[in-house]
């Protein structure tokens, strides 16, 4: 490669485009499914531990535990166990996205008003009808942040899995790293992952602002007459 670093770049980007889309594709895929298999353990252990809270600092705790084990020491734990490749990425993602999926869980079902609960009641609602009809739906975007956060942190986790041979976009930056003057590499591959956590944060963001229940409130609040 000759020239400055943007005409490397963009030399890079134009030979290499179709294996970059792939590796692009892959990496959020492996994210994606991460965060999916976390939400769908997550989101109902959030809302058991909101019935039972005397539970909630035990299970809060762990999940801050593995938040506190570095993400190249729990690849390398698990890969002893489930060999290398993939699969043991996103089963590292799904542990790193537990904690925001279920605290948020746990504090958006507990942060419900208790009046609007009682009044639910009062109406013959049975708990599973308050918590289908009342909690999840004023619930949710608060839930959908916790999903947000767990994305953007998937993303950076992915990056890590080239280490133990999974194909995402950290195989570029690694093989900057290794190289004599690999900066060009390093920017290849970082850039777009730093395009992908960008995306994810401002459409789940806006997302989580649409359902937002205060937010439909303002919205929603008729007008005085001028």
């Amino acid at each position: 490669m000759s020239g400055n670093l943007l005409q490397q770049l963009g030399e890079y980007y134009s030979t290499n485009f179709g294996y970059l889309m792939d590796l692009f594709f892959k990496h959020l895929l492996m994210s994606v499914y991460g965060v999916l298999f976390a939400s769908i353990i997550g989101i109902p252990i959030g809302i058991f531990i909101a019935r039972f809270s005397k539970l909630s600092w035990i299970v809060i705790t762990i999940a801050n535990i593995i938040q506190t084990v570095p993400v190249i020491a729990m690849l390398a734990i698990l890969m002893l166990v489930m060999g290398l490749g993939p699969n043991t990425v996103v089963f590292t993602v799904f542990l790193y996205a537990l904690l925001p999926i279920i605290k948020n869980t746990y504090t958006s079902i507990q942060g419900v008003d208790d009046n609007i609960k009682d009044a639910g009641k009062g109406m013959g609602m049975t708990s599973n009808q308050v918590l289908r009809m009342i909690e999840l739906p004023l619930s949710l975007s608060v839930i959908l942040g916790g999903i947000r956060i767990a994305l953007v942190v998937a993303i950076g986790v992915v990056a890590v899995g080239s280490f133990i041979g999974a194909p995402t976009l950290g195989d570029i930056v690694i093989r900057g790293t290794n190289a004599t003057d690999g900066t060009t590499f390093i920017l290849a591959g970082a850039i777009p992952i730093a395009l992908i956590a960008v995306i994810i944060d401002v459409v789940l963001r806006l997302l989580e602002k649409r359902l937002d229940p205060t937010q439909n409130t303002k919205r929603n609040k008729p007008q005085g007459i001028n």
